[in-house]
């Protein structure tokens, strides 16, 4: 087995989990991090192997940078519950661990699979992210969305991980509608102010972007769901940050 820990934050997860777990039983720990799970996820980690803590949800980063903190081993590999390493990607591992440098933090290429069809455009391929580090090196800064990881150095891998990302088209707009209000209230908190032409244009060039730039139009069907989902998260984003503003009209947010 690899001397690593794999790392997986979880809240109701119990449908995604046994197809990650199951892809990392080659690792000498694999440690879930639940933030107050109301289904089955904490038994069906047990029940896999898994050591299991338990921990108020902090946000995205604090989240699992606490849950690096708490593994066996120095070396972290971090995975979503929606996520699996394919045999690829574990036999690079085997093949690189030991050379691998310690003060760097490397890049894994990710493939999502929607509708029963891997998107290779769009934006959502390669998609790399940082996921394996040493955590005497590096650990997942404080952002509470779109965490990353903070290293001196950075590398990458060449086979990628398998992300099952969307049940349905209901699922991506619920997620649409969580990420977008949590990254306004990023934004409001770093300075950004609400601009109508961007609530008017930046929707419309990101459906350009998606689907005609990155070529999103060669997935079919599902890449032009993505690209008009993309879309619709951008004006979610800006109309929020207005609503933010409206409830906090001196633009102090807290």
């Amino acid at each position: 087995m690899l001397p690593l820990s794999v790392v997986i934050i979880t809240k109701n997860e119990e449908r995604n989990l046994p197809r990650c777990l199951e892809s990392v039983a080659w690792a000498d720990e694999v440690l879930v991090v639940d933030s107050g799970s109301t289904d089955a996820t904490v038994d069906v980690a047990r029940r896999h192997g898994a050591r299991v803590l338990t921990e108020t949800w902090r946000g995205f980063g604090p989240q699992k940078a606490f849950a690096a903190l708490q593994a066996k081993h120095d070396w972290i590999l971090s995975l979503d519950a929606d996520e699996c390493v394919p045999v690829e990607l574990h036999q690079e591992l085997e093949r690189r661990f030991a050379s691998l440098t310690p003060g760097a933090a490397y890049a894994l290429p990710r493939k999502s699979l929607l509708w029963g069809r891997w998107i290779r455009h769009g934006g959502w391929f390669p998609d790399r992210q940082i996921r394996l580090f040493n955590r005497r090196f590096a650990n997942w800064d404080q952002a509470p969305v779109h965490e990353k990881v903070q290293a001196k150095v950075y590398d990458r891998f060449e086979a990628p991980l398998e992300h099952y990302v969307f049940r349905d088209v209901a699922h991506q707009i619920d997620t649409n509608n969580r990420y977008s209000g949590l990254l306004a209230e990023k934004d409001v908190a770093a300075g950004k102010r609400f601009r109508l032409w961007k609530l008017i244009f930046k929707p419309y060039f990101k459906f350009l972007e998606n689907y005609f730039w990155k070529r999103g139009f060669l997935d079919g069907l599902p890449g032009f769901v993505i690209a008009v989902n993309s879309a619709h998260s951008t004006l979610l984003r800006w109309v929020k940050i207005w609503e933010i503003e409206r409830r906090h009209p001196g633009g102090q947010v807290k």
